[in-house]
């Protein structure tokens, strides 16, 4: 079944590829979704997939990229609204 996440990745996570990091884990699961930098210095990452590759890409929220310290990841579990086509990152 499609799920949505919608997650604030806190941290470190800025200016350290995290973006694009995000985006190759999400498409290599067959995720959809956008990921972009908020101005508080978090993360925002919106992802719709199955619940399986969700949890999948948690995991790899919460560890992050190489130069990223992750300090939290705070989610909420909704509903698909099957919005996207692909993943993006958000300029």
């Amino acid at each position: 079944m499609v799920k949505r996440i919608e997650c604030k990745v806190i941290g470190r996570v800025q200016m350290v590829m995290f973006r694009d990091f995000v985006k190759r884990k999400a498409m290599s699961l067959n995720i959809t979704g956008t990921v972009k930098n908020r101005d508080d210095g978090s993360v925002f990452v919106v992802a719709e997939a199955e619940e399986d590759a969700l949890k999948e890409l948690i995991k790899f929220l919460n560890k992050g990229s190489i130069l990223a310290k992750v300090s939290d990841v705070k989610i909420e579990w909704f509903e698909s609204k099957n919005e996207f086509s692909k993943f993006k990152i958000i300029y």
